[in-house]
């Protein structure tokens, strides 16, 4: 059999109870908050000399590749790479109405399988 707790007295129990309270309010967090980006709408010429060296030896081509590389917005980088497909310097693999895929150009266009 345990010990017997002494117990406490109905004051010391009020003053207990009314010392207590509620504690603090959680505070709500904001949120995670993302950078917002600047991406250009139009080339320069500097940026569009890089944009025509740099993406035809790029293994994988996507909008958003080149849109993290070149820091370019996404409907320029659409254009431009519909225009590089055009010229034949880069081979589209995938085009679809969500994501497009092109892939450098390697050889003669009839090897295709």
């Amino acid at each position: 059999m345990p010990p017997k707790v002494q117990q406490k007295s109905k004051e010391q129990k009020m003053a207990a109870a009314m010392a207590g309270g509620k504690g603090k309010k959680k505070k709500w967090s904001k949120g995670k908050s993302r950078d917002k980006v600047d991406n250009k709408v139009l080339f320069s010429k500097k940026q569009y000399d890089r944009f025509q060296s740099e993406v035809p030896k790029m293994k994988l081509i996507t909008v958003s590749a080149v849109v993290e590389k070149l820091k370019i917005s996404g409907g320029l980088a659409r254009l431009a790479l519909n225009e590089m497909a055009e010229e034949g310097k880069i081979r589209p693999v995938l085009v679809s109405r969500a994501q497009r895929i092109y892939t450098r150009n390697i050889g003669d266009d009839d090897e295709e399988e």
